[in-house]
């Protein structure tokens, strides 16, 4: 069997006061499912693993049933190779964008391929708040702009009414820390 690198991007985990979890309990639940190479980046529900060669979608059930186990909670979970994100990052999708202080660069990531949706991309919001840049069958690539009390609150409300609400997002950045 392979052995793949994956990362699991956990939904609404250290958010808002909401579904706390120790990052230390993560690591240490999914080193009890039998992952190795376990670790978290950030709080915010990051997992970096290596696993024998299964179907994303039993490895997503695994873990969720697990963490359920664990943590008592439903917690949703969505799983990208390492192959994958690197894929990713070689489309440059922030290529030209010039960033400022007040300019956040995220990507969403579906848990399924992304429902019909009534936009047509690129698109930018009325407020110009935020633009979504381009997207996949199964993620959105976004910039944010969070000057003038902006947030991101407005983009994550917009995304789960245009895609559907099985999708979690992170900035770039964090991707790109995933792949160092």
């Amino acid at each position: 069997m392979n052995t793949i690198c994956y990362a699991a991007f956990l939904r609404g985990i250290n958010v808002s006061g909401k579904t706390r979890i120790k990052m230390v309990d993560l690591k240490d639940a999914f080193e009890s499912m039998g992952f190795k190479n376990v670790r978290t980046l950030l709080a915010s529900g990051n997992v970096v693993f290596d696993s024998e060669d299964e179907s994303e979608k039993i490895l997503t059930e695994k873990i969720e049933s697990g963490l359920k186990n664990v943590f008592n909670r439903d917690i949703a979970v969505i799983l990208r190779s390492i192959d994958h994100l690197k894929k990713l990052q070689s489309l440059k999708p922030f290529e030209g964008i010039e960033v400022t202080p007040d300019i956040r660069m995220y990507v969403t990531f579906f848990s399924k391929k992304a429902q019909p949706h009534t936009i047509t991309v690129p698109y930018t919001s009325p407020q110009k708040a935020f633009t979504i840049l381009n997207e996949t069958s199964m993620e959105v690539f976004s910039t944010v702009d969070i000057s003038k009390g902006r947030g991101t609150p407005e983009l994550m409300n917009f995304l789960e009414k245009e895609y559907g609400s099985n999708l979690t997002t992170r900035s770039w950045g964090t991707v790109l820390k995933i792949l160092k």
